[in-house]
This record gives C-alpha cells, structure tokens and sequence, in this order.
C-alpha cells in the first residue's frame, strides 16, 4: 500500500481547507448572482476536497480504482465547464458535449475493464479540460463573449497547466507507463500532495480576484 507520509497528510489537509473556504466563497457568490456557472466550480473543489479526505484514510492506491478514477474526472470537467459557462457562451453547447462525452468514456471505460478505450479518453479528456482551463481564463478578454475576466484571474490558468500535468501523469501511469519515462510510480506520489496544494492555491488566488470583480 502507498500511503501517504505525515508531510503528505500535512499538505492534503492545507489543500482540503483552502479548497473548503473557495467553496464557500463560491457560495456566497452563488447566493448573490444565482449563475449556473458557480455550480460547476463548486462541484469541481468538492470533489477535490472529497479526494483529498480519501487520499489521507485509504492511501494513494485507490487513485488506479474505477470508482475514484471517474470521479476525479469530476474536477477537470466542474471548473473547465464552469469556465466555459462563464466566459465562452459560444462554445459552451459544444464542449459541454464533449465533456459529457469524456466522462462518459472513462466512467464506462473503467468499469468495463475496456483498457485500449481506458488509455484514449483519460489523457484525452484531461489534456482538453485542462487547456480549456490553462487558456481560458488568459484569453477571456480577447476571445471570450461572456464576463470580463478580472485582473489577476490568469492564476486559475496556472492552476489549470498543474491539474493538467497531474491529471495526464496519472492517466499513464494507471496505463502502466510512465509519462515521458519520468513520471514514475515513485516520483508521481513524492509530488502529488504539493502539487494538489500549489494548484489549489493558483486556482483560489485567480477565482477570488474574479470573485471581487
């Protein structure tokens, strides 16, 4: 079993909380502008937050599990939706389709035991929603028809290139082969806990500057 160290423990209760005060930030949104949008990105940190308690009780070996493989896809798929909703209503039908579609694919994928189709729509579906998320909030203004992004909203961008990283490394190494060759078993579970920090921390910095615009 991979279970994590104290340090590890330590870093996943800091990202469990700071993505427990964005849900309530994005609460307090949702009760003053009633937009479908704070819900995708309310979903998005729940799961993160969920995923985090389960990493501490039940060890990182449960990341290669059907159940929590097609749920963490939830959090890509909450916050690039969200982005989505918010700032490009003119892709908005079309991406949600194939967000639907992707989580779809890995949900049926994984629990089929369907590995050829498992290897296709992970790192598919993570390396999209994660472009949509890197890219989205910096050119929102240029290319977006929705809210103007806030000054400093370019960190959920950050957040996005990290979840994107994680999210792909993870979808090799559950296929059996590292990432580039470097991304091992080892390196991706010494790394993951302060990544998920970092990423939250980039991801509630940019959605707070929103928050206040």
């Amino acid at each position: 079993m991979n279970h994590p160290t104290i340090f590890d423990v330590i870093v996943l209760l800091l990202t469990g909380a700071t993505a427990a005060y964005l849900l309530f930030r994005f609460w307090k949104r949702w009760s003053r502008e009633k937009k479908a949008y704070v819900w995708y990105y309310m979903l998005g940190f729940l799961v993160l937050l969920v995923s985090g308690v389960l990493l501490i009780l039940l060890g990182y070996d449960i990341l290669g599990t059907p159940f929590v493989l097609t749920v963490a896809s939830l959090i890509p798929l909450g916050i690039s939706m969200g982005i989505a909703e918010q700032y490009y209503p003119q892709w908005k039908k079309l991406f949600k389709w194939f967000a639907t579609l992707g989580f779809l694919a890995i949900a049926v994928s994984s629990f089929a035991g369907i590995e050829l189709m498992r290897k296709i729509s992970v790192p598919l579906f993570h390396g999209v929603a994660g472009l949509v998320i890197f890219l989205g909030p910096i050119l929102a203004n240029k290319y977006g028809k929705g809210r103007k992004a806030a000054k400093g909203f370019w960190w959920v961008g950050v957040g996005g290139a990290l979840i994107g990283i994680g999210g792909i490394a993870l979808a090799f190494l559950t296929a059996g082969k590292p990432l580039l060759g470097i991304f091992t078993a080892e390196l991706v579970f010494n790394i993951l806990s302060p990544l998920l920090l970092l990423m939250t921390l980039a991801f509630t910095w940019g959605f707070v500057k929103d928050i206040k615009n």
